[in-house]
């Protein structure tokens, strides 16, 4: 079902990759998902942002100010994001505060 592959090169902030082969395997699977693996990691988590790319959605959902990298990535990282969940090589990617 699901291989979990942790990049160990970066530890902080943390990187996990997750390839998922269900048919039915879904956003609001992966965002269950991503939820419980960031409860295995520590009491308290809260996701910042989140990329759906099958739908090109995002969260937040708005621009600001101009650079090279998305703002969804830009604003989990100035509030401190320090896990990342990635499933199926970017197709849902959560931005998590480890607290």
């Amino acid at each position: 079902m699901a291989q979990i592959h942790i990049n160990p090169e970066n530890q902080t902030p943390e990187t996990i990759h997750l390839t998922v082969t269900d048919d039915g395997f879904d956003f609001s699977t992966a965002k269950q998902m991503a939820k419980e693996m960031a409860f295995e990691k520590c009491d308290a988590p809260m996701i910042l942002s989140w990329k759906n790319n099958k739908t090109g959605e995002s969260y937040p959902d708005y621009e600001c100010g101009v650079s090279d990298r998305p703002f969804w990535i830009r604003y989990a990282e100035g509030r401190g994001a320090n896990l990342t969940i990635d499933f199926n090589d970017g197709d849902f990617v959560f931005m998590l505060l480890k607290m």
